[in-house]
């Protein structure tokens, strides 16, 4: 995936909140999930934290054993300001190149929102450092990249990235990134649709892994359309989408099913009832479906028996 050189970026769309102070630490206790927070997160890093006992049900928000947590964090954007103006700039900056696919993601969305008569609110992505403090309380980058639906932002510590290649095994790569972020993207148009209140429950026909492998096949969808969608300034921002970046993601959503988290990083058992985001091979089929027919209502993953 490449993007165009002349394209203009908009760095407003991302919020750094790196240089702001902000604590870091593992996670030294359990993080409790509820009250709207992060029952319709990513929570990559969590499936792992909850088969080994790390996470529990209950309580608000995020709270509990996270560390030093950042507060009072003020956001600078002039480095990405200067630094991100153009494709060019994405080719060559990978910070740059996260903007490029936040103001893709968006623009598209926008797009689709206006066609179906409706309009789309965008929402910032917040790059931070170890801990953040969030409208759905604290969290630290053990969570995993995730959107909180109290604030309508999306948050990442882009250290997440390698997490995904080391301690997960997946290929990694720039569109496998944009799958990431365009699959929390896909959490917000579920929040302004009011689809997100759907999202809960566990087990492998519950409404959490619904929610979440709609969130892949909304993903899927910007794919077909990421070479094709103009930006503000007329032109697309991607160039092209190549196989090999389609590959990159079907495998990034093999290692990321419930079924493959507990068998290869959890305790070796598979056990359908703790499904929150469905198996690998939903994930991979839901991206496919959205990526294949370009078509968001092809995603209605609540409205089917058979989700693979």
């Amino acid at each position: 995936m490449r993007f165009d050189d002349d394209a203009g970026l908009d760095a407003s769309e991302v919020q750094d909140l790196r240089g702001s102070g902000g604590g870091g630490g593992g996670i030294g206790g359990r993080v409790a999930l509820g009250g709207g927070g992060l029952g319709v997160v990513g929570l990559i890093i969590y499936f792992v934290l909850s088969q080994l006992g790390g996470v529990t049900t209950g309580g608000s928000g995020l709270s509990g054993g996270l560390g030093s947590v950042g507060s009072g964090q003020q956001v600078d954007n002039s480095k990405l300001s200067s630094e991100c103006k153009t494709g060019a700039d994405a080719n060559k900056n990978h910070d740059c190149a996260i903007v490029a696919i936040v103001n893709s993601v968006q623009d598209y969305w926008t797009q689709q929102f206006a066609r179906s008569g409706s309009t789309y609110r965008k929402a910032p992505t917040k790059f931070f450092n170890g801990g953040v403090r969030t409208g759905c309380g604290s969290a630290t980058s053990d969570t995993g990249p995730f959107y909180c639906p109290a604030d309508s932002d999306v948050y990442i510590d882009l250290s997440f990235f390698n997490e995904l290649k080391t301690r997960f095994g997946a290929q990694g790569g720039l569109f496998t990134e944009a799958y990431v972020l365009a699959h929390e993207y896909g959490h917000h148009v579920q929040n302004l649709l009011g689809t997100s209140r759907k999202g809960t429950g566990t087990g492998p026909t519950s409404g959490s892994v619904r929610l979440e492998l709609q969130a892949d096949c909304y993903a899927g969808v910007w794919g077909n359309h990421a070479s094709t969608t103009p930006t503000e300034s007329g032109k697309p921002l991607i160039t092209d989408v190549t196989q090999d970046d389609i590959n990159s993601a079907l495998d990034t959503a093999s290692r990321i099913g419930d079924d493959y988290i507990q068998e290869n990083l959890g305790g070796g058992q598979v056990d359908r009832s703790k499904f929150t985001h469905g198996t690998s091979a939903q994930r991979k089929k839901w991206f496919t479906t959205g990526f294949q027919t370009g078509d968001p209502a092809r995603c209605d993953t609540f409205g089917t028996n058979n989700l693979g």
